[in-house]
């Protein structure tokens, strides 16, 4: 289901989605995704924080294909990210496996995000992310796999080519009372799979720098 065709969270009248048949990409129900952006949120807003988003400018249109890397630096990551994009654009992240458990595995699930097995080469997560693409949309990566890691993984690159979708970087970080998501210009995923993790490995170390 693409962006271009999921229905407004706040209009949404419908009943919850159904899980996607096999071999389709997982479908998001915007009731279910609007409330975990929205209760992930009071974190925030409990602690005293905001969140400041920049580079909006940067974030192709919905109803295109979209691979978005952002550097690890919380567990709220994924919903700062999610909570940041425009209106119509669905995040669909890959979650390590381990937080798919009874309930709230189910939440992630209809949330529209998918599982990763992060100790090798998860063929069935890359094909999950791949269908996501082809039905225009938007995949979520942590190309660092862990919080704080140093190493950028090819995962990231190899994805972005074979659904021939832009990477939008977007870069994580906690500024005094403030939470920051920057978004990057879009990096082309031609070039080669090293080559463009190069490319955006630096990228990211900058959008996720205090400014």
């Amino acid at each position: 289901m693409s962006d271009a065709r999921r229905p407004d969270p706040t209009q949404a009248t419908s009943a919850p989605a159904r899980p996607a048949e096999a071999g389709a990409a997982p479908l998001v129900d915007p009731r279910m995704y609007a409330f975990v952006v929205g209760i992930t949120y009071l974190p925030v807003l409990l602690s005293g924080m905001t969140l400041d988003v920049q580079g909006l400018e940067h974030v192709p249109p919905p109803g295109t294909p979209l691979v978005i890397a952002a550097n690890h630096v919380s567990g709220l990551d994924p919903f700062l990210v999610a909570r940041a994009l425009p209106r119509g654009r669905y995040l669909q992240f890959m979650a390590k496996k381990e937080l798919f458990l009874p309930v709230i595995g189910w939440i992630i699930r209809t949330g529209g995000s998918f599982p990763v097995d992060r100790s090798g080469n998860d063929v069935g997560a890359i094909r999950t992310a791949l269908r996501v693409l082809k039905d225009n949309g938007t995949v979520g990566i942590f190309p660092e796999g862990t919080r704080g890691g140093q190493e950028l993984h090819g995962g990231v690159a190899l994805i972005a080519a074979k659904g021939r979708a832009p990477i939008l970087p977007a870069g994580i970080s906690k500024q005094g009372k403030r939470w920051v998501v920057r978004f990057g210009p879009p990096i082309s995923p031609r070039g080669g799979i090293r080559a463009v993790t190069a490319e955006l490995g630096p990228e990211l170390a900058r959008l996720a720098q205090a400014g």
